[in-house]
């Protein structure tokens, strides 16, 4: 498990069990793209190069009773409403811009379609 500054674990004092998760998360982040900047606020991380691409927090975007034990939420700003069953929510911050919600409660959650995403959205925040 990595160190983590004290922010991090501020933010997730509530949660901290989602801690591997968040490491598997930024793992894959970090290694598609690897000039990423990291920004711990005080109810979110957001990533960014020139614009903000991806967040984590513990944002509830479903019932209660829909989450996973041990969650965290991941949104991303992407050009159009995605249509998957993954989605725990969506809403267009802006015209031609929306963000989508997704909980994820196991590494195994980070598979090729979630990272084809996240990539989509890395591109389209260098497209601003």
């Amino acid at each position: 498990m990595r160190d983590w500054d004290a922010d991090t674990l501020l933010l997730f004092n509530a949660q901290p069990g989602a801690l591997p998760l968040l490491s598997a998360l930024e793992d894959a982040i970090f290694t598609r793209f690897p000039e990423t900047k990291r920004r711990v606020q005080k109810t979110q991380i957001s990533y960014y190069h020139r614009f903000v691409f991806a967040c984590v927090s513990l944002a509830r975007v479903k019932r209660k009773a829909e989450l996973p034990r041990t969650w965290l939420t991941l949104s991303l700003g992407l050009p159009y409403p995605l249509g998957s069953p993954r989605v725990a929510a969506k809403t267009e911050a802006c015209p031609g811009r929306w963000t989508t919600h997704f909980v994820l409660g196991a590494p195994e959650e980070l598979d090729e379609e979630l990272l084809s995403w996240l990539e989509e959205a890395y591109a389209f925040s260098e497209r601003k």
